[in-house]
């Protein structure tokens, strides 16, 4: 990526030239991967269902304990990044917020840690674009915990969309490894739980059904979006525990992310799955909610 196809943003509103440094080295973002983030895709100048991720941001921000979310600090910031970034172009902005610096020097060693707080938009990468134009293969990986883990042990934070990613990360390079585009992880139980970055939706006896958020899946803006307009159209969503054999079951696949929007499984642990006469309706679905649903423009 140029640095001309970057617009960095931070809180205060001001523009940041991206060859310039922004994080110190202490940076809790980078030594421990403390803080939580957002990635919302911008189209037609507009950041796209942009009220679902800040609430999100502010729920994951108190989950894990980080100074109060300021949302209109936010919505300022990204309104001058997306003038900024015009509406020509689609692009994906971050939003990311941590806790700051581990120290701050011995003067100030005891006053309260500064959060690090700003906002990013770059080119949809091609990855994203073939994944939504060709569908993905996908493997089914075990995520080595329970379905009540999130109820029993809050410390945790499941459920946070957190900088903590290396599990995932680790997922995707095995996937990759194994001739796959992505993966789905289970609990210990069987159950279905998340995509590496995304959030499982299947199609079945028509109805559109996605894991509860119960189990310590991040809640999905885009997944929300999509049930709010297809509810309006007369179909039925539902929160519902699935097993990995409902997986192979489906009627239909997806991996719904903010950037990708719907991505179809057509290849589930080398399985190939069909696509079913209810896909390019879900696309229309998918694109409708993503115009409609708290959009913001510059």
């Amino acid at each position: 990526m140029a640095d001309e196809d970057l617009v960095l943003i931070t809180l205060d509103g001001r523009p940041h030239d991206p060859r310039d440094p922004l994080l110190h080295a202490d940076d809790l973002a980078v030594l421990r991967g403390d803080g939580v983030f957002e990635t919302v895709l911008v189209r037609d100048g507009a950041a796209c269902a942009i009220e679902l991720h800040l609430g999100r941001l502010r729920r994951s921000a108190e989950m894990i304990e980080l100074p109060e979310v300021d949302l209109d600090e936010w919505r300022t910031a990204v309104a001058a990044a997306l003038k900024q970034w015009g509406a020509e172009r689609e692009g994906v902005m971050r939003l990311v917020l941590s806790r700051g610096r581990e120290t701050t020097g011995a003067a100030e060693r005891f006053e309260p840690k500064l959060p690090t707080a700003y906002l990013s938009v770059g080119p949809v990468p091609e990855r994203v674009r073939k994944a939504r134009e060709h569908g993905v293969s996908v493997v089914t990986l075990p995520r080595g915990y329970s379905v009540e883990l999130a109820q029993s042990a809050p410390w945790l934070g499941l459920g946070a969309k957190t900088l903590a990613y290396g599990a995932n990360q680790a997922a995707l390079r095995f996937a990759r490894r194994n001739s796959a585009d992505d993966a789905i992880f289970i609990s210990t139980e069987n159950r279905v739980l998340e995509g590496t970055h995304s959030t499982v939706l299947v199609w079945r006896d028509e109805q559109l059904l996605t894991p509860p958020h119960r189990y310590g899946v991040v809640p999905g803006t885009t997944q929300r979006a999509l049930f709010e307009v297809a509810e309006k159209a007369g179909l039925e969503c539902r929160y519902k525990p699935l097993f990995a054999v409902d997986l192979i079951l489906a009627d239909g696949l997806w991996l719904l992310s903010s950037t990708a929007l719907a991505a179809r499984v057509h290849t589930l642990d080398g399985l190939p799955k069909s696509e079913p006469e209810f896909a390019p309706r879900l696309v229309e679905l998918v694109d409708e909610a993503t115009r409609k649903i708290g959009a913001l423009r510059g």
